[in-house]
């Protein structure tokens, strides 16, 4: 039942002149109140139409969400406006954003179906059974590298958090650089930092590469193009190994780094999710994580949704992990003999 709908009453001791029936609720404490509810609804709907780049290409009538949900929070009491917060930003079917708990625990509502689908079809323990050394550890055991027969150099990336840990793969590089190719395995990177995916692409420049197209409230912004970079330009065969669960930051390194001539992208396709996120908080404190930019592939089309698709798809499944087969990777080795 509604917490106003009726009121329990309870007799008090008083002067012995007289007593009064009064309410407990009255007595204790005010009924929960909306406002705060309320404010954080329309501050969380306000930031989204503000600054969420993909209304337009997803189809989505915010204007229409909000009819929704505001009486959902209006009607909300306590911390049931998270799952009000949750399910309005849930339409964006966006993997970038959050809502935090009443803990401050932060929740994706969503997680884009690729991701989903290519969880398990990934095991650095199947890799290293096709090496015949230990692989090497480096940047905060982050990256992992070594030579496979046929002296094939490979490298696998695990994330691109921001931090001056990725500055050892220029050593990898140089320990690398007498191979006749070299494998880049991003599979399973959530992504991070665009700087830190930069500072890899810039090691196999010969030139200058220009940016993709990024939009800002619809205006493309303008980006120099990023130049070569390191002691060593690594210009042999590489081929880059990518997956569903390739997410962010790691979707515009694939889409830059498959630029290069002699980069070859195999796997398969990329999550679909590209938005440079920000966090804004709510009157509550209550914290709200939202895409802000477009991030566009070289062919126009948003990274969102479509994700980045490999010059060469193998599809590979948890079933051919489970019996010690990377099928993907024995591609890229067959390409590189």
């Amino acid at each position: 039942m509604p917490f106003n709908m009726y009121k329990k009453y309870c007799w008090i001791a008083l002067p012995p002149i007289i007593a009064f029936l009064v309410g407990c609720s009255d007595l204790v404490v005010n009924a929960p109140t909306h406002n705060d509810n309320t404010a954080d609804f329309e501050r969380a709907w306000s930031i989204t139409d503000s600054v969420y780049p993909y209304f337009q290409f997803k189809h989505i009538n915010w204007d229409s969400i909000y009819v929704v949900y505001k009486p959902q929070a209006e009607d909300a009491k306590g911390d049931q406006i998270f799952q009000v917060l949750f399910n309005m930003l849930a339409e964006l079917k966006d993997g970038h954003v959050e809502v935090d708990t009443k803990g401050g625990f932060p929740v994706r509502t969503y997680t884009p179906l690729r991701t989903e689908r290519d969880r398990g079809t990934f095991d650095p323990l199947v890799v290293r059974k096709y090496f015949t050394e230990e692989l090497s550890l480096a940047g905060g055991d982050r990256m992992e590298y070594g030579i496979l027969p046929g002296n094939i150099g490979y490298v696998r990336i695990a994330t691109f958090e921001q931090g001056s840990w990725i500055l050892d793969f220029d050593n990898i590089i140089s320990y690398l650089r007498d191979t006749n190719g070299l494998i880049l395995d991003v599979r399973d990177n959530g992504g991070g930092s665009d700087a830190t995916g930069t500072f890899v692409i810039r090691r196999f420049l010969s030139s200058p590469l220009p940016w993709p197209p990024i939009y800002s409230n619809g205006v493309l912004k303008s980006n120099p193009p990023l130049q070569p970079s390191g002691a060593l330009t690594f210009s042999k065969p590489v081929v880059v190994l990518m997956n569903g669960t390739c997410f962010s930051a790691t979707e515009d390194f694939l889409n830059m780094i498959g630029q290069l001539p002699n980069v070859t992208l195999l796997g398969d396709t990329s999550a679909g999710g590209s938005g440079a996120p920000q966090d804004f908080f709510l009157p509550s404190g209550r914290r709200i994580r939202v895409s802000t930019l477009d991030f566009r592939r070289y062919d126009g089309r948003p990274i969102e949704w479509n994700g980045i698709v490999p010059d060469v798809l193998v599809m590979q499944t948890e079933a051919d992990i489970k019996s010690d087969h990377d099928l993907q990777l024995e591609r890229a080795i067959a390409l590189l003999k």
